[in-house]
């Protein structure tokens, strides 16, 4: 069996031995649309992160048995026309809870408790020079008696919102799907949650609901000492109206992990923000933890295992 994996970089340094264990493995750091169709021509498996697989590439991969996508959303996928040739589309779920929700209070934890001003001081020279034992000329807020606005209540959803409630925070969301299937929290409408939570947290899919779901004027109807963290997918966020709410001091702060274009281009408002201690940036790493790195790779080992076996072949 040749398993071909076509942008590999995408998990960084991660061991690939349990899918190496199963055939013959030929992994490429990365494939633009040209090298991936002469790439693929004699592959069973093909496995890709962000790579589009269209109908031209499963048409260029004669041999193909099954694709298996190292993330769980398919939507680089063309599921319809893999379908229409029995080859069955194979991802990994729940891999990357942990590692987001984490990540998700990291940047809350960040933002809320003024991390980059302090650090700042500190570093600057200027807590040294204060004579002072304690520098409290940024006041911060407890979590504890707060409320946390969920955006999209799945599994991740659903782990943020226990992890605030240990912080002792009121939880309340939004269902973006429009059934509100989770009956631990009080669902909520978009607007009511935008209104009256101290912090706002969305982990949703980017689809016909969800894109460009928070825009200025959901912005405009959150408290000035709010935060929002978007943890979900690039595009429900409007990214200029964030940045413009974050220097204007509309806002108290702003966490993103994922963007509308990725990898973020240099002109995005998000990169023109003046008051960046008030924002948090990083490059849609919240999935990617050494743990669940691992565990997308041992999820896609069973897929193949699983996908092999039930074609009527043996490993």
């Amino acid at each position: 069996m040749k398993i071909v994996f076509l942008d590999a970089s995408t998990l960084g340094d991660v061991s690939l031995a349990p899918v190496e264990s199963l055939g013959e493995l030929v992994c490429w750091n990365t494939s633009d649309p040209d090298e991936a169709l002469s790439r693929v021509k004699d592959c069973d498996v093909l496995i890709v992160n962000k790579v589009r697989v269209t109908s031209r590439l499963i048409d260029a991969a004669g041999n193909l048995k099954l694709i298996c996508e190292a993330a769980t959303g398919v939507n680089n996928i063309d599921l319809a026309y893999a379908a229409s040739k029995g080859i069955p589309v194979r991802n990994v779920a729940g891999y990357s809870t942990e590692s987001v929700v984490q990540s998700t209070f990291m940047h809350i934890l960040s933002l809320v408790g003024r991390l980059p001003y302090y650090d700042g001081r500190v570093k600057s020279g200027e807590y040294s020079r204060s004579g002072l034992f304690t520098d409290v000329s940024r006041p911060f807020h407890e979590l504890a008696g707060k409320t946390m606005g969920i955006i999209g209540m799945g599994a991740i959803g659903g782990r943020v919102a226990e992890v605030a409630k240990a912080f002792g925070m009121d939880v309340i969301y939004y269902s973006t799907s429009g059934t509100s299937h989770c009956t631990l929290y009080p669902s909520v409408s978009l607007e009511k949650l935008m209104t009256v939570s101290d912090v706002i947290s969305i982990h949703a899919p980017l689809n016909e609901r969800t894109g460009g779901l928070v825009g200025a004027a959901e912005l405009a109807m959150m408290k000035p000492e709010a935060v929002i963290v978007n943890m979900g997918r690039g595009g429900i966020v409007d990214e200029a109206a964030l940045a413009a709410a974050v220097d204007s001091g509309q806002i108290a702060g702003a966490a993103m992990d994922v963007y509308s274009c990725e990898p973020l281009p240099e002109d995005n408002p998000l990169s023109r923000v003046t008051r960046k201690d008030r924002l948090s940036l990083t490059p849609h790493t919240a999935w990617a933890s050494a743990e669940a790195r691992a565990r997308l790779v041992e999820g896609i080992a069973e897929n193949i295992r699983r996908g092999w076996e039930t074609s009527g072949n043996n490993l």
